[in-house]
Parts: structure tokens; C-alpha cells; sequence
């Protein structure tokens, strides 16, 4: 059952990509055939449909549809590009910047994401860039700073490393580790991407000439740090957090509801939940832990911190990684380096990586809001096709990034780890 479902999954995604058609509509279709199969009821197969994925999908793209209504979100990213002027080649480094701080100044990498995307695409649209690079590129740099000490990831670490008694200055060995990797990944991005290809434009945006935010749109933005309070203050879900600031902005007839509604992207988000729930369905037959266990037998001290990394990868793609892989894996890293002989900090750099990696999967929610940002963008006219591809191009990212940590984990993060917190 574990090999057949896995085989489902995969042909699903391959079937609906050349006959383009919603990847989300056949993976529900082959869903209820399947659980048939399995011995699972309808109960089962609903259940696995993700209330928290769908609540914050449609929850943040709301608010981003009330918001990009008034015209804030364009004028903001001329703004932003203004300060790039001709130098173009700036405005990725700024989002990896952007992404970065927003993060490591405590908030942790969830909030940051219903920032980033929305705001990467407008920029990218209103510059020529592609918007899937400059979206990714800016959660590269929020995954870079998601292991600063005071944010919500680092505390489960220390929390960990407090319990088990181990000895070492771990946070800042998997901080580095995870920097250095996303950086490479933000280069590599725009290298697939071609965005050295673009040019500035003969005429550059001056910030002069750009308008001021009229009333309406200052309130509009201000509804983001609204939202974030609710969510870092008010301990809120982010999706009600976004249902609420929208509330908020609508009762102040800051945009009209029933056209924000329309905007909100359903066909992507039908497409999310409906892969999520057939991921799910491969998850109870054991596909997911017939993966990660045959991983395991090649286990060694060598082999150890990439194989760990790609276990948490596959693990976070059906679970949170703030909730379920972290504080999971973390203790494991530390009793397999014990065991084996494997540096902790090593093992642990490499499945907080990976953790955070597989977020760009268009079955997490990183990923699910790349596509609603680009979904939703006025300036940007997606096709059903092109959608699709889309999502098989996340997916192909995500696959890709855990290669990458597979080689850096065997490159640097164990001489790093044995630098600067050798076992003792």
C-alpha cells in the first residue's frame, strides 16, 4: 500500500502537467478512489483536507486583495524600486535582505510570509524580473534568518539542547549553516532564472516624481503590522490574523468586499489542498516513513547529517516544521551524534535546513502563497497551464534545495560544526 499510494501521488502530478489540468481537482478525484483502495472512509479523506492551510491561504489573500485594490502594494514596490534606481541588480539582493531581517528580528519565519511573497511579486512585475525568482529568493532570505537566537525556531532548539544537557554553542553554528546555504540557493535562483538577463530600464523610476500614499492606502499597509501584532502579541492564527485585519479595513470601506472575494485566486487554492490532501492519504499508508526508512539503513557518520536532513524534508512536506519537525527531530540529532560518532550541531544544522527548505513546496505554505501572490497580482494573467507549471517548478525547487543540502552538509556544515562546537 505504502509503494502504491507513493505511485499515485507521482502519476497524478505527472497526468495533470501534460493534460493541464488542476493538479488539485484529480489528486481529490484519485483521492476518493483511492482511499477505497486502502480502506480508508470519505471521513478520512476529508479530514486530511488542511482547515489551517485553507483558512490561511484565504485569509492572507484577502487582505493582500484589499490591499493591492487601493493601489498601495504597486506604490510601495515602485517606491522600493525607485531606490534601486538603474542598478537593478540590487532589488534581489534588497528582498534577501528584506526577508532576512523581517525574520531574525524575532517574529520568526511564519509571519514574514504573508509579507514577502505578495511583495516580491509586485516588485518583480512592476520591474520585469521573473516573479516565482524574486518570491523564492526573498523566503531564502527569510529562511536565513529564521535561527537567530530570539525567534520562535531558535527557542524550540535551545529548549532541546537545555534538556539534553549538551554542552556547545549550537544556535549560532546553525544560523551560519543555514545562511550560507540559503545564499547559495538565492544565487543559484537567479542564475536558473536568467536574472542577470534583465536590464534597467532606459528611463529609471525617480523618487521625486513617484506619488505620495494617499489616505487609503496608508491604512491599508498599516493593516500589515496589525496583522503581525495579532499574530506575535495575540498569539492569533495567522490566517484569522489576516481575517481580521481585512475585517477591519472593510468595515473602514477601504475596498469593496464582494470584488476582493473575486480576486481571491480559488483555483490555486483548490489546487493546494487538493495535492495536501492526497500527500496526506500517502502519509497513513506509510509512503512518506517507506521513504525516510530506507534512508536510514545508509546511515553512518558520514552519511548521517545529509540523510537527516532529507528525513526532515520529507517529514515537513505532511507536517509543520515549527510543531512536529523540529521538536521531533532536534532530540534524535542529538542521541544519533552521541551513537555515532556525528556531530550534533551538524546533524541539527542540516534538519533545520531542511525543515524550513521544503516550505517552498507548493503542498506547504511558503510555496501554496507563492502561487496565490502570483495568482493574485493584477498585472500578472495566469493561465490554468500556467499555474500547473508552476507548481511543478516549486516542486522541482524544492527537490532541488535538498539536493544542494545534501552537498553542503557533506562540504561544509560538518567542518563548520566541528570549528565552532567540536564535541566534547
Amino acid at each position: 500500500m505504502d509503494v502504491i499510494s507513493l505511485l499515485i501521488f507521482v502519476v497524478i502530478i505527472i497526468v495533470a502537467f501534460f493534460r493541464k489540468n488542476n493538479i488539485g481537482i484529480l489528486a481529490i478525484a484519485v483521492g476518493v478512489i483511492a482511499i477505497r483502495i486502502f480502506g480508508l472512509t470519505d471521513k478520512d479523506f476529508i479530514s486530511s483536507i488542511s482547515v489551517s492551510l485553507f483558512t490561511t491561504l484565504v485569509g492572507i489573500t484577502l487582505l493582500f486583495s484589499i490591499i493591492t485594490s487601493t493601489g498601495a502594494l504597486d506604490l510601495l514596490a515602485r517606491k522600493i524600486v525607485a531606490l534601486a534606481g538603474k542598478r537593478i541588480w540590487l532589488i534581489p539582493i534588497l528582498i534577501f535582505v528584506a526577508g532576512f531581517i523581517i525574520v531574525a528580528v524575532g517574529p520568526g519565519g511564519v509571519p514574514a510570509l504573508a509579507i514577502i511573497p505578495p511583495l516580491a511579486v509586485a516588485i518583480a512585475a512592476e520591474v520585469g524580473y521573473n516573479p516565482l525568482m524574486l518570491a523564492l529568493i526573498g523566503i531564502s532570505g527569510m529562511t536565513s534568518g529564521r535561527f537567530s537566537p530570539i525567534t520562535p525556531e531558535a527557542s524550540i532548539i535551545i529548549n532541546v539542547i537545555e534538556e539534553s544537557g549538551f554542552q556547545g554553542k549550537v544556535i549560532p553554528v546553525i544560523w551560519l549553516n543555514t545562511l550560507i546555504l540559503n545564499a547559495i540557493l538565492a544565487v543559484i535562483l537567479y542564475i536558473i532564472f536568467k536574472g542577470y538577463k534583465v536590464k534597467a530600464p532606459k528611463i529609471s523610476i525617480e523618487k521625486k516624481k513617484i506619488e505620495k500614499f494617499n489616505m487609503k492606502q496608508i491604512i491599508a499597509l498599516l493593516s500589515i503590522p496589525i496583522m503581525l501584532g495579532f499574530i506575535i502579541i495575540g498569539h492569533i492564527n495567522i490566517g484569522l490574523s489576516a481575517f481580521l485585519a481585512a475585517g477591519i479595513l472593510l468595515i473602514l470601506h477601504i475596498a469593496d468586499d464582494s470584488s476582493c472575494v473575486k480576486s481571491i485566486p480559488w483555483n490555486t487554492i483548490i489546487m493546494v489542498l487538493g495535492v495536501g490532501a492526497l500527500l496526506s492519504i500517502v502519509n497513513k499508508m506509510g509512503g512518506i516513513k517507506l521513504l525516510s526508512d530506507n534512508l536510514s539503513k545508509m546511515m553512518n557518520s558520514t552519511t548521517a547529517t545529509p540523510i537527516m536532513g532529507v528525513s526532515a524534508g520529507l517529514l515537513s512536506l505532511v507536517s509543520s516544521a515549527l510543531g512536529v519537525v523540529y521538536p521531533t527531530m532536534m532530540p534524535m540529532c542529538i542521541d544519533l551524534g552521541k551513537s555515532i560518532g556525528a556531530n550534533p550541531a551538524a546533524l541539527m544544522s542540516s534538519v533545520a535546513a531542511a525543515g524550513a527548505l521544503s516550505g517552498i513546496s507548493p503542498m506547504s505554505t511558503g510555496g501554496a502563497l507563492i502561487i496565490a501572490a502570483i495568482a493574485g497580482d493584477k498585472n500578472i494573467h495566469l493561465t490554468k497551464e500556467s499555474e500547473n507549471r508552476i507548481f511543478v517548478q516549486l516542486l522541482t525547487i524544492a527537490v532541488t534545495s535538498l539536493i544542494l543540502l545534501i552537498i553542503l552538509s557533506l562540504l561544509l556544515f560538518n567542518p563548520i560544526s566541528n570549528l565552532l562546537c567540536p564535541i566534547i
